[in-house]
């Protein structure tokens, strides 16, 4: 089963923090994983993966997809009721979108990387703007706090399905569920030496960043952005 894909020692085995059986979900979820995140240790998609069934929970790994690479992929991304959650000024909030929309969404694709990782997928595959683009409206800072994000809003990949999934199906217990492993997982690194990462907007408003500021224009401006707290 997919909690073998886990791979951990038993003292920290994350087993008893995963549902006895897989949710059940009505709502198709795609994850687009960029091939840099398949090799990291505490990624959170095989813990989403191991709550959810075989059948509802996709993960395709790659940086470019088109209509020939992968017609799959393409078929979802064209049909009416597939959402893609990425922020932006065109995203739509996913929980006023539902209430509106004419046909109720069945898909959901959603991004896994780094924030510029995802950037570059969503931009450069011309298939991930074909579905309606939604977001999450939180002001719930992450848990996954053994990962640096770039501000105090990002979520992980985790907790990102989780709030959608729970938006979707109308059901609280889902997000409740889902993000119960990665709380464990956070719970037993820190245990065993992990420090808590805190975000890069945090350490910058604070003057606890480590690194010297970067001389590059363009990289510059985006640390005063995250200073400033304003959305990049």
């Amino acid at each position: 089963i997919a909690v073998t894909a886990l791979y951990r020692p038993q003292k920290v085995c994350l087993c008893p923090f995963l549902p006895l059986h897989p949710l059940h979900i009505s709502t198709h979820l795609y994850i687009i994983q960029h091939p840099a995140e398949e090799n990291k240790v505490l990624r959170t998609v095989p813990l989403l993966a191991a709550c959810l069934p075989q059948d509802k929970c996709k993960v395709k790994i790659g940086r470019r997809f088109s209509e020939e690479r992968d017609p799959e992929l393409s078929t979802v991304c064209r049909k009416s009721d597939t959402l893609i959650l990425y922020p932006g000024a065109e995203a739509a909030n996913l929980e006023e979108f539902i209430l509106d929309s004419p046909v109720y969404p069945s898909t959901i694709i959603i991004i896994d990387g780094t924030w510029s990782q995802a950037k570059d997928i969503f931009y450069k595959n011309s298939l991930f703007r074909l579905p309606k683009q939604v977001q999450l409206k939180t002001s719930v800072s992450s848990q996954y706090v053994i990962r640096t994000q770039p501000t105090n809003r990002c979520l992980s990949t985790l907790e990102c399905a989780a709030a959608a999934l729970s938006i979707l199906e109308k059901n609280d217990y889902i997000q409740e569920t889902l993000l119960r492993p990665l709380q464990a997982l956070c719970s037993f690194q820190l245990q065993h030496g992990a420090q808590i990462r805190l975000s890069k907007e945090h350490l910058l408003k604070n003057g606890l960043y480590p690194k010297p500021m970067p001389k590059n224009k363009r990289k510059l401006r985006k640390m005063e952005l995250l200073m400033n707290s304003v959305k990049i």
